[in-house]
């Protein structure tokens, strides 16, 4: 092993760009490969991120430029090769059954890699370092405000949730805002927006948050009391019949459960509320009314037949909220490999025209034609004559 350690001492005497470390010896090790990359804060400070690989997952640590022998070291025990590159050199290592070492050694031109390696971290909203209570009791987030390593796709998935919220706050100048969250459960999220508009964007919100649990609403009303956060509370309610008399500036919903986002729409319509955030969750309502003569390929397979509803669900209710007056967008909330919950409804007022207004509910008309479908939104919305 001493040989081992001196092709290392070796190796690690350039600034490598990217170490891939792989063939691991064993089936029972964990990782199938990791990969180390060098990388450049935001203070233009150098660090290495090492991504520990499974089956399904990719595990984040960060480690300073002196730990990297070490690391190196540690991980070889458990794996039988090591390739790594610098700007000009590429080294290839392996480790033979017999336990023989082989260095290779070539001069490249590496700098395309080296490009791509050196791009900056994403400048998140929500940024390493910061105390924030909400996510250190989620867990996401150490008492020194470091990203938990088996955190990261979380994290990850706050800050892009907040980055579709911020791009279109910033469309106006807010001052104040009252949003509601429908179906809050935990409200871990809803206490990272109440922290996010009011300590990163100085705005002052007034926040409820609806649940249909006595002990999660009483829960979480103890937590915003311990945090100081004096503008959210929490209700006890349903979303279908919920009654709100003042205005409201945001409606949120995310995964509530098949119909309960029809009702949480409506409600957000019928205030004229300025802005949507929903991801829906579980859209059985049409997947147990689909029946088509002209497209019966759609239910001849299970998994197609919900997916297929699961997708004209959400397209139904993008069309009406265009015919209600709201720019609508269905963008990916997250990468679909993490969930299959991963389309996000974002609708902002705006002035529609009456000609897309009308295209949008022709196209509605369609669907529901070809399937004979009910959708309750639809329905709703013809009920008070939105539509």
């Amino acid at each position: 092993m001493d040989e081992l350690k001196k092709f290392i001492n070796q190796i690690v005497q350039e600034e490598l760009i990217k170490i891939v470390i792989s063939n691991k010896k064993n089936k029972e090790e964990k990782y199938n490969k990791i990969n180390i990359l060098l990388k450049i804060n935001n203070n233009g400070k150098k660090y290495y991120q090492v991504e520990k690989f499974t089956d399904k997952q990719v595990f984040h640590e960060n480690i300073d430029l002196e730990s990297l022998e070490e690391k190196i070291n540690e991980y070889l025990v458990n794996y039988k090769q090591l390739s790594a590159w610098s700007a000009d050199t590429s080294f290839d290592l392996k480790i033979s059954k017999k336990g023989k070492i082989f260095l290779g050694k070539k001069k490249s031109n590496n700098e395309k890699l080296k490009n791509t390696s050196h791009n900056k971290e994403k400048n998140y909203i929500l940024k390493e370092g910061m105390i924030i209570e909400p996510l250190i009791d989620l867990g996401i987030f150490t008492k020194e405000g470091k990203v938990v390593n088996s955190k990261y796709d979380k994290y990850k998935q706050i800050n892009r949730f907040l980055e579709i919220i911020d791009d279109e706050i910033k469309k106006s100048n807010y001052k104040d805002l009252t949003i509601l969250d429908f179906g809050c459960g935990k409200s871990y999220l809803t206490f990272v927006l109440y922290y996010y508009f009011v300590k990163i964007k100085n705005i002052n919100v007034k926040m409820i948050g609806l649940d249909l649990k006595e002990d999660v609403i009483n829960k979480c009303n103890e937590i915003a009391k311990r945090y100081n956060y004096d503008n959210i509370h929490f209700e006890l309610g349903d979303i279908n019949g919920y009654k709100y008399n003042n205005k409201v500036d945001m409606v949120i919903t995310l995964h509530a459960c098949d119909t309960a986002t029809d009702y949480a729409l409506y409600n957000a319509v019928k205030w004229n509320t300025r802005m949507i955030f929903s991801v829906p969750c579980c859209q059985h309502e049409l997947n147990s009314q689909m029946k088509a003569k002209n497209l019966s390929i759609l239910n001849r397979y299970g998994i197609i037949q919900e997916r297929t509803a699961a997708l004209m669900t959400d397209a139904i209710r993008g069309n009406l909220l265009e015919a209600c007056g709201y720019k609508t967008q269905l963008l990916e909330f997250i990468d679909i490999a993490h969930s299959p919950k991963n389309i996000l409804i974002r609708a902002s007022k705006a002035n529609i025209s009456e000609e897309k207004k009308k295209k949008a509910i022709e196209e509605v008309n369609a669907i529901i034609k070809e399937f004979n479908f009910k959708q309750t939104l639809m329905e709703l919305l013809k009920k008070d004559n939105f539509i």
